[in-house]
């Protein structure tokens, strides 16, 4: 599907790309602003920059795409200026969630991770403030960097038993997040993974853990009890500064 195929096509409301379609160029659906629903074909590789750029009405993603290639950067994500999408599915064949798939999406609300994704990618739900749970299923390996920075609303998250690694700033700011068990699958926290979940008050840190990396949990104000698993050898700088309301610590 070329660039611009279906440019400012303001009725379409709903589009389906069929599993032989292996590439949507840039900008293919642009400003199509009565478009409500999509859906992603298995096939798909290759999806251009803006592919669906300016959606304004679009709500909802159905990805059935196995391997689609990382978006670069911010510029280069297929949904910017869709702001009122809320529902992001993806299915039973997505191995890996590319990065900045859903950057900046702030009123994406429900995702849905089958047990086939194995990695979440760099920045793939950044600023997704109306994102309130996520459950990040047992198949899950690895999560990116800056994979959740500031969702603010995140109050919930659920990680699997399978995840070897919470990448640098995964959950950086997510000011709502009360709770988090590190699995004990999980190897290292990486640089500020946690930093700034002011609302944090418990955070347990799994056996098989062996680096808490700097700035993991810094400024995590409301953070009143850690538990720290017996392989741990090392804390960053910084791990916990300004963790004001710290009382009790655990370290085997």
């Amino acid at each position: 599907i070329g660039d611009y195929a279906f440019a400012d096509c303001t009725g379409l409301t709903e589009v389906s790309i069929p599993n032989a379609v292996t590439t949507i160029e840039g900008y293919a659906f642009t400003r199509c602003t009565g478009l409500k629903t999509v859906t992603i074909g298995n096939s798909v590789t290759t999806i251009g920059s803006g592919a669906f750029d300016s959606c304004t009405r679009l709500q909802k993603v159905i990805w059935n795409a196995r391997n689609v290639q990382d978006f670069q950067d911010n510029s280069s994500r297929p949904f910017s200026g869709c702001d009122r999408l809320t529902d992001f599915v993806f299915g039973e064949e997505v191995e890996h969630i590319p990065d900045y798939l859903c950057y900046q999406l702030t009123s994406l609300n429900t995702i849905v991770i089958p047990n086939s994704v194995t990695s979440i990618g760099t920045n793939a739900f950044s600023f997704c403030r109306g994102l309130t749970k996520v459950t990040i299923p047992n198949s899950v390996k690895t999560i990116g960097n800056w994979a959740f920075y500031r969702c603010t609303g995140l109050t919930t998250v659920t990680i699997g038993n399978s995840v070897t690694s919470i990448g640098n700033r995964a959950f950086y700011s997510c000011t709502s997040l009360t709770e988090v068990t590190i699995p004990n699958s999980v190897k290292t926290i990486e640089f500020r993974a946690f930093e700034g979940c002011s609302g944090l008050k418990m955070v347990t840190i799994g056996n098989s853990v062996t680096a808490i990396g700097g700035g993991a949990f810094e400024g995590c104000s409301g953070l009143t009890t850690v538990t720290i698993g017996n392989s741990v050898t090392t804390i960053g700088g910084r791990a916990f500064t300004s963790c004001s309301g710290l009382t009790e610590v655990t370290i085997p």
